[in-house]
């Protein structure tokens, strides 16, 4: 077990006071009080529910040697520092600011070790990350990925468990440690709002930022479009602080002659020296010229609308239910290749995960052959097929204009109806509501209305809601079914040759959670059960 001196961590962070800390080995860094095992420094975080400096006692039973308390709190934690005296304490400030710091610092800040690329944005983060993720794979580099929904280290695949899009900074540091011990070169990170508002993504040297959106969501928590903006581009400012040596590099708008390894994917920027940081963005975003002046590094252009200026773009030449035939073009020359998973917004994905790539020297080979043997994205426009006569797809679309995009997706190419379940998270901006029931009213021919995720919401009342809406907008081809297995169920038993149901909201999501407890639960796996079912 690795241990370091608490000391010799506070010395090295600033403005972190460590005068009057006793000389502590650590064992680890957590910020949940129920992971903490022997030799652990606890850092207490203020949550919105739950405040970490309520489960002091639970940290030191646990084995804890070090407290990380902040300076307001100290009604809650000077009683029991005063009890347990051979507990090492820390002051400070803000300890959610703190915890990166400390993380990053007890890890041996293993983002410097990486190359990071960041992705953020209203949708579309996941898929980015999982293209982006493929291609790096496919030019040779060992990349590890933290998304929300897999993590991938050392060539291993596992379930993201915490609920989170973005983990805390204590679990990124510990996963990214573990991407450099087992010998990973390059990591992809997917970056909600709320990790980069809450410090979760500090210390992460981010070498590449890819922008894909911003659309009205999360105001519940940013509160205004403005503030919400203000967080996303954070990821950006901080291309300024990377510390990778920085190179002049063309930024690519004309073709640059490139050597058949630079073509092919070289670990090296041209000229031998690492690539420079950069951010990406697709040419068609109304605030491309806010993410352009964010940072003073390079940005890549990527478009997938053709007849586009742009350094990379991702071209359609036909498209179906499962997919795009493209092409992807970029200076370095372009290739034909095809991308299965459907729709223009994924054809946008395709291309800011091309511009990642580019802007870390690789060519259209190895993007040919990641698309071409890409696993499918899970919960993505995942098609399930129990050899059904009709279609059954699952996504994670849980906002209005996602909605919209998945069911216009689809809509062209079903023969039949497009049948439709769908829910909205609880604790989340009201918007939702109406503009998921607006989406829905305007392209399905039926609905099956249920919860998704209610947390402390009536999952009945707020069914309700969303039936008053969709009248609202015009439908009244709907059903009310509050619990989402039997309103699969009602879906696929609706389902005709021909038809395509598509099952929204929590794509590969492993959890349902409840004002009282968190479910096991996974769309994918209920869908085949159910259709299954239907032979028996």
């Amino acid at each position: 077990m690795t241990k370091r001196s608490l000391l010799e961590i506070l010395n090295s962070l600033d403005p972190i006071d460590s005068s009057h800390v006793p000389e502590t080995l650590i064992s680890g860094v957590t910020q949940d009080s129920r992971s903490v095992t022997p030799g652990a420094a606890f850092v207490a975080v203020p949550g919105f529910t739950v405040d970490g400096h309520q489960h002091l006692e639970s940290a030191i039973a646990n084995g804890a040697s070090a407290l990380v308390v902040q300076a307001d709190r100290r009604q809650l934690w000077q009683p029991i520092v005063d009890a347990n005296p051979d507990i090492a304490v820390v002051t400070v400030d803000d300890t959610r600011a703190a915890l990166p710091q400390i993380a990053a610092a007890f890890h041996d800040y293993p983002a410097r070790k990486l190359t990071v690329i960041g992705v953020t944005g209203t949708d579309g983060k996941s898929t980015t990350t999982y293209l982006t993720h493929a291609i790096l794979s496919a030019a040779g580099h060992q990349t590890g990925l933290l998304n929300g929904v897999e993590f991938h280290i050392g060539g291993e695949w596992t379930r993201n468990g915490t609920g989170e899009t973005t983990p805390e900074a204590d679990i990124i540091q510990a996963k990214l440690a573990q991407m450099v011990a087992a010998g990973d070169t390059h990591a992809v990170l997917e970056v909600s709002s709320h990790a980069l508002e809450l410090h979760r993504a500090d210390q992460i040297n981010t070498q590449v930022a890819v922008f894909t959106g911003l659309s009205d969501d999360h105001l519940d928590f940013h509160e205004t479009r403005e503030r919400y903006l203000a967080a996303k581009l954070r990821l950006f400012r901080s291309l300024d602080q990377h510390q990778a040596p920085i190179s002049p590099r063309a930024t690519g708008r004309t073709a640059v002659p490139l050597s058949p390894r630079e073509a092919g994917g070289g670990a090296e920027g041209r000229g031998g020296l690492p690539s420079p940081p950069a951010a990406v963005v697709r040419a068609e975003d109304p605030l491309r010229s806010t993410i352009e002046s964010s940072h003073g590094q390079q940005t890549v252009i990527a478009t997938a609308t053709p007849d586009t200026t742009a350094d990379v773009s991702v071209i359609s030449s036909s498209q179906d239910a499962r997919g795009s035939d493209i092409r992807v073009v970029t200076p370095a020359g372009a290739l034909g290749a095809r991308l299965p998973i459907p729709g223009d917004y994924n054809l946008g994905n395709a291309a800011l995960a091309v511009g990642a790539a580019w802007s870390l020297d690789i060519g259209p080979v190895p993007m040919q052959a990641a698309l071409r043997n890409l696993r499918p994205v899970p919960g993505r426009m995942e098609s399930i097929d129990e050899g059904q006569p009709f279609a059954v797809i699952v996504d994670a679309a849980a906002t209005g204009p996602a909605l919209d995009l998945a069911l216009q997706t689809l809509k062209p190419h079903v023969r039949g109806r497009l049948i439709l379940v769908f829910g909205v998270a609880g604790e989340r901006d009201p918007i939702r509501k109406s503009s998921m029931a607006t989406a829905a009213a305007t392209y399905a021919d039926y609905t099956v209305i249920t919860n998704e995720n209610p947390r402390s919401e009536d999952p009945v009342q707020m069914v309700e809601e969303i039936a008053g809406h969709l009248v609202e907008a015009g439908s009244e081809s709907f059903d009310k079914q509050p619990e989402r297995r039997e309103a699969i169920r009602r879906a696929i038993s609706l389902a005709q040759p021909d038809d395509v149901v598509l099952i929204a909201g929590k794509g590969a999501e492993p959890t349902l959670i409840y004002a009282d407890r968190v479910e096991p639960w996974d769309d994918r796996a209920v869908a085949r059960e159910l259709l299954n079912s239907l032979r028996t």
